[in-house]
């Protein structure tokens, strides 16, 4: 051994594949009980439905999203939503919006799910955010009432960009060497 580490890159590369390998070995019972786990387990299921497009997961997804049970799994969620991309998937991730933008005492995964959110739409054609972003819409209440969003710009804009660039890595980790999932 060199003692050198192996370049960013090699590395990257490396759990890419781990990823994706893991994400096709994993049953789909070990997915749903993981998927009942805390918030690390749920997140770790997550994150391999996504990078092996295992679109039956999508309801469960969408309930454990909309339950808001435990933290740090939202992105994980989005993402996953996101990367399925169908009608089905705005549906379930205009639903977080519809119930968690009513709370703006709650910072919740608010912002995160409408880029997720806008992501869909935009890859569908568009139209579907604007009930939440016109003027008087629940985007646009919650940006003013939420107290931890004061005085700070639109997010919408940055996690559109990050669901863009989580999507596309998850694609770029879900195919095999060959080009195919």
């Amino acid at each position: 051994m060199s003692g050198r580490r192996p370049a960013p890159c090699s590395q990257r590369g490396r759990f890419m594949r781990d990823l994706r390998e893991d994400a096709a070995l994993i049953t789909a019972e070990e997915i749903a009980e993981l998927l009942e786990g805390g918030w690390r387990e749920r997140r770790a299921a997550t994150w391999l439905v996504a990078v092996s497009g295992r679109t039956e997961f999508r309801e469960r997804l969408g309930e454990l999203l909309l339950a808001g049970e435990v933290c740090c799994v939202g992105v994980a969620y989005s993402v996953a939503l996101a990367g399925f991309g169908t009608e089905r998937d705005a549906d379930l991730l205009a639903a977080y919006l519809d119930r968690y933008l009513r709370r703006p005492d709650l910072g919740y995964d608010q912002a995160v799910v409408m880029g997720a959110f806008q992501y869909v739409d935009l890859n569908l054609g568009g139209g579907r955010a604007d009930r939440f972003r016109q003027p008087e819409g629940l985007w646009q209440r919650w940006l003013q009432d939420a107290p931890h969003m004061r005085g700070r710009p639109d997010p919408t804009p940055h996690f559109l960009s990050v669901m863009r660039r989580l999507c596309a890595w998850v694609e770029e980790c879900g195919e095999g060497e060959d080009g195919r999932r």
